[in-house]
């Protein structure tokens, strides 16, 4: 189906979760006439029941509807404090966040409906670990598949998954001693795992089971495509790169044009949840390496919306602050060549000396020459001026580098005139 239809079936599916976390964010939050005294939104058994009257629903569907919210990101918890998502905020303008939304719930599925409480936690995890690909033979089939046939597949996949481990010795084995006729299979008890796994996909929406047979959704199969074009695109990371931290990662990418470099931020961010990898990328702009933050925020543009809350809670640090705020303006619709007027000038003048740090230390001294014409006073002695007065860290090795690379002697003494006047306070 087109993206569209896509859209609509999982906006029909979140329907009744985002309707709780709606009624949540209307009624708890901070200054609401519902909020709770310490202004938190959490849902507890008195808020529950209250949601329940409200929306003419039980307390026990008000609970599963608000997992399914977290699950989708409908609603971020943070501690003892619930908040709408972004998706929630994007719901009815942005079928991407629904998409992805959907997809969180589908990653999720092992979450969304209890586990057999009798099963070993090592049964689980190995079921949890080969369902991939029990769901790709699945859409690969594009079509219904016997039960039978997927425990067969589970089977060998788990039996892979313990030999990768080693639990099953290589090499000839003395014969067993002859056991009871009463001993079980040893893979009997996969048969309920199956079952459990195949009831929880459907509970979220990815597939449907009936006679004996299951079969993906058109959700499920578009999840599962989705999930092999990602391997498929980390599997084309330049080597070393997609296994790096982010602050190794980006200068990696240094030396990339940008085509190539938005390719590698790709590829890495389909290795990792988006929400880790934003966090690591801010944690790498927030380092002495202009460059690194430069190029943080480039990778944090192929991010997208998901970033736009953590980018948002960074604008008042000062040292990522103009990153921030480009980044949203590019983020809200403007053109990126006019993103720069939502700056102050004092933040322009800021990001220039940040941009100069970063091509002083990477680039070529005629690269450093030309990134005087990027600044936004007219004259160069308002530029030093302005750099004086803007407190820059790096604002005296930036200003040496600029005068040692001017072939005009006259600007290259004023240059260095004004570095000294930095290093020693003078004015």
């Amino acid at each position: 189906p087109p993206p569209a239809e896509l859209a609509r079936m999982a906006r029909t599916g979140l329907s009744d979760a985002a309707r709780v976390a709606r009624w949540a964010d209307s009624m708890l939050g901070p200054g609401r006439d519902g909020a709770t005294p310490e202004g938190k939104g959490t849902l507890s058994a008195a808020t529950a029941e209250r949601a329940a009257e409200e929306l003419g629903l039980t307390p026990a569907q008000v609970r599963a509807d608000w997992d399914t919210a977290r699950l989708a990101g409908l609603v971020e918890v943070h501690g003892d404090v619930a908040r709408p998502g972004w998706r929630l905020r994007a719901w009815n303008r942005d079928d991407s966040a629904v998409l992805r939304g959907w997809v969180a719930l589908f990653d999720a599925w092992s979450l969304a409906h209890p586990e057999p409480a009798e099963r070993e936690a090592s049964a689980v995890a190995e079921v949890v670990s080969a369902m991939p690909q029990v769901l790709s033979f699945l859409q690969l089939s594009a079509g219904p598949v016997p039960v039978e046939q997927l425990l067969d597949l589970l089977e060998q996949r788990v039996t892979e998954l313990r030999t990768e481990r080693c639990e099953i010795p290589y090499g000839p084995q003395p014969e067993p001693a002859p056991e009871p006729a009463a001993v079980p299979d040893p893979d009997a008890p996969l048969a309920p795992l199956l079952d459990w796994a195949l009831h929880a996909l459907a509970a979220v929406g990815a597939l449907t089971c009936a006679d004996g047979q299951a079969t993906l959704t058109p959700l499920g199969s578009w999840a599962v495509w989705v999930k092999l074009e990602q391997i498929c695109v980390a599997a084309q990371s330049p080597a070393g790169n997609i296994e790096q931290p982010a602050a190794d990662m980006l200068r990696g990418c240094a030396q990339l044009r940008p085509n190539a470099a938005r390719a590698e931020y790709r590829a890495w961010l389909a290795a990792r949840p988006v929400g880790s990898a934003v966090t690591e990328l801010l944690e790498a702009a927030r380092g002495e390496d202009a460059l690194t933050r430069g190029l943080a925020f480039e990778a944090l543009r192929v991010v997208g919306a998901p970033a736009e809350p953590d980018v948002r809670s960074v604008a008042d640090e000062s040292w990522l602050r103009p990153y921030a705020l480009l980044w949203l303006a590019e983020h809200d619709g403007h053109d990126p060549e006019d993103a720069h007027e939502v700056l102050t000038r004092e933040e322009s003048t800021w990001l220039w000396v940040d941009t100069a740090a970063a091509v002083a230390d990477h680039g070529e001294a005629p690269l450093l020459v030309r990134h005087l014409e990027s600044a936004v006073q007219a004259t160069v002695p308002a530029l030093l001026d302005e750099v004086r007065a803007v407190g820059h860290p790096r604002t005296v090795q930036v200003l040496v580098a600029l005068a040692a690379a001017h072939p005009d002697p006259a600007l290259a003494k004023a240059v260095r005139r004004a570095a000294f006047q930095v290093h020693t306070g003078g004015s």
